[in-house]
């Protein structure tokens, strides 16, 4: 329960802050302003600042009928006792609080001062390690010839506990006027700073109290808000006397700031670095030398210039600032402004840079080769590569076109891949595209494509998966070993060899389904055979457990686990039959035909699947067509491609229409 006594300590604490506070009032366009303004006359952080309106503020009608702000502002009082308390007791200046304790151990300290007719002493308890203050030197020091009285146990009590950062009183003193201190006030002629010169009291006379001097300073006509009030409690605690001491300065003007540019990007790419790990090593794969960015992402910021604060001299004269300059903002290539003004965006997606003080962003990214001084290359546009890709690299990217040769690395776009030279994949190339792929032959590699594999000399022992066609179309234009699948048609001049390598060519499915299947048909039997082999230790532990009436321990819980294990497996391989049977629909309800068509020869030993149904060549056979129908693959006469081979948008050259008719 609450009582009387903690809610009048309540109501002393708050009373307390609130003699506080100090404050001003200010008129200016905006409240930032206003605080900006405050925080100078205050002479403390705008962080620390409390306001309340008086009036408010409008903008008015294109400039006309504008009304300024008016505020009355105030330092937290209790941000004021937390850094005159530390700034007092050694630990911190009040210009350097938010930065911390700078020492945390110091001795106690006691200053004792004649105001009029009291007997005042200010305490500083010691803090950490540092030394304790004796009652007794501070006794000696109020036991004076005119000392009249004096509260011993006061003294004791703020020894003790401190007087936070204030002069208390503890007595009184026979006090003689006359031979009170005389202070004098002496300002600069550019009204930049005021002095002191205070003459020492004689004996039985006042000392310079901080009440004094403002009221000295105030006379002089110095405005309140230039007074030093640290100069002032420092000269109060240890008076320097016959020599000007400074205790107020003009508040100076700060200039605005120019505005200026904030990326959201590194603009010098000498700065970009390679990705390090956690143990500190450098992946030399993975450089960062591209900057990627996505249409609509914003890439900087203009900062707008700031408004000077104007300062006041000590007799509280217009001190001008100067407004900070204002900067135009240049667009480079496929940038915008936003609606707001300040706020530069990508039109699309690409890589952005910092050209002549213009932001731009490229969708087209040309690299000598992809090696050990690019590492791999991701990038959201297109990536032209004079040269080859190194073994071991990988390039990430909307579009690629490689002129050189590909060695066993891994390329993935979302769109077309081009390779002029061809793809050594050495049984660990990848490939995969959201479009088309062209190549001018492809050795060992694995290809996935969305649309089509176009090649113009051969492809030989790879696994290709196109969900549309295959067309191996030049000179030579052959198939040799390896596992092709193709929706709707695969063409060549010659598929197989005379030597029989196995070449096995799938069309009229879904590349993607069908690989599904065949997965899912092989982990199917796989949980098959363990749920039997399961079922059978099942029936062999509960015969035991049936003719014996009880199984050992160890029988117990192995029966238990297994039993769960084939519940599991159950369930499981009643799913994989669901899914299976949902391929297996979708297989047969395919409307594509599905064709393979042999310009020149076939050899004997080549697997055709049309639509599941296998024809395995006996013979070399030429000129030929395999297509389905009536549930039978067939064989008919040659007939050309389907598809008319078209160089893709958006390339160098048209390289390859070129190589197909000079080499057909």
């Amino acid at each position: 329960m609450v009582d009387l006594e903690q809610i009048r300590m309540e109501m002393q604490n708050r009373l307390n802050k609130d003699k506080e506070l100090h404050s001003v009032i200010v008129n200016a366009d905006t409240i930032d302003e206003a605080l900006s303004d405050a925080s100078v006359q205050l002479d403390t952080r705008v962080a620390n600042l409390l306001f309340e309106v008086i009036e408010k503020g409008s903008d008015g009608f294109m400039g006309l009928g504008r009304k300024p702000w008016k505020l009355q502002i105030y330092q937290n009082p209790e941000t004021i006792n937390k850094v005159r308390k530390l700034a007092s007791e050694g630990l911190i200046s009040e210009d350097s609080f938010t930065e911390g304790v700078v020492n945390k151990n110091h001795d106690g300290l006691f200053f004792v001062r004649h105001f009029g007719s009291d007997i005042l002493i200010k305490v500083i308890p010691a803090s950490g390690t540092g030394e304790q203050i004796d009652v007794k030197d501070v006794f000696a020091e109020i036991k004076r010839s005119d000392t009249v009285e004096f509260d011993e146990e006061l003294i004791k009590k703020y020894v003790k506990n401190g007087t936070n950062d204030e002069y208390n009183v503890v007595g009184k003193y026979k006090h003689v006027q006359a031979g009170d201190v005389l202070i004098s006030v002496d300002t600069t002629k550019d009204e930049m700073k005021a002095s002191i010169v205070v003459t020492p009291p004689s004996m039985s006379g006042a000392e310079a109290s901080e009440e004094m001097i403002r009221r000295a300073l105030s006379t002089q006509g110095v405005i309140e808000q230039c007074f030093l009030i640290d100069k002032i409690k420092q000269f109060v605690d240890n008076p320097v006397y016959n020599t000007p001491f400074e205790v107020a300065a003009a508040i100076l003007p700060v200039d605005g700031r120019d505005a200026y540019i904030s990326y959201n990007f590194e603009t010098d790419p000498k700065k970009l670095r390679a990705k390090i790990s956690e143990s500190g090593q450098i992946n030399y794969k993975e450089l960062n030398q591209i900057q990627n960015v996505i249409a609509d992402q914003p890439l900087a910021t203009k900062i707008q210039a700031e408004r000077g604060r104007g300062g006041k001299t000590i007799f509280g004269r217009y001190l001008e600032a100067k407004n900070g300059k204002d900067i135009q903002i240049n667009l480079g290539t496929n940038v915008k402004l936003d609606r707001d003004g300040v706020t530069i965006k990508s039109q699309i997606d690409g890589e952005v840079m910092l050209v002549n003080g213009r932001i731009c962003v490229e969708p087209v990214k040309y690299l000598d080769a992809v090696n050990v001084k690019t590492g791999d290359v991701k990038f959201v546009g297109t990536v032209i590569i004079k040269g080859s890709v190194e073994e071991g690299y990988k390039v990430e990217a909307t579009n690629i076109e490689v002129n050189g040769i590909v060695d066993k690395s891994h390329l993935e776009a979302t769109g077309n891949i081009v390779v002029r030279q061809g793809i050594f994949g050495k049984g660990e190339g990848y490939i995969k595209a959201g479009k088309s792929l062209w190549a001018k032959f492809i050795n060992d590699a694995t290809v996935e494509v969305e649309e089509n594999v176009i090649v113009l000399d051969s492809i030989v022992n790879s696994n290709i998966t196109a969900m549309k066609n295959i067309l191996v179309r030049g000179k030579k234009a052959q198939i040799i070993g390896g596992h092709l699948l193709a929706t709707e048609e695969i063409c060549a001049k010659k598929i197989g060899s005379p030597g029989g390598v196995e070449t096995v060519l799938e069309v009229g499915i879904d590349p993607r389904a069908k690989k599904r299947l065949l997965e899912l048909q092989k982990k199917e039997a796989d949980s098959s055979k363990e749920a039997e082999n399961i079922s059978l230790d099942i029936q062999t532990l509960e015969q035991q457990k049936k003719l014996r009436k009880r199984l050992s321990q160890e029988k117990e819980t192995k029966l238990t686990t297994i039993k769960q294990r084939f519940k599991v497996l159950s369930a499981e391989i009643e799913e994989m039959n669901k899914e299976i049977d949902s391929i297996q629909s979708h297989l047969r309800e395919l409307k594509a035909v599905g064709k393979v068509k042999v310009e020149d020869t076939v050899y004997a030993g080549v697997k055709i699947y049309v639509r599941d149904v296998l024809d395995e060549v006996k013979i070399d056979t030429k000129k030929v067509t395999f297509f389905y129908d009536k549930s039978f693959s067939k064989r008919g006469d040659y007939e050309p491609p389907s598809m008319t081979i078209e160089e893709p948008d958006g390339y160098t050259t048209n390289w390859f229409a070129e190589y197909v008719f000079t080499n057909v």
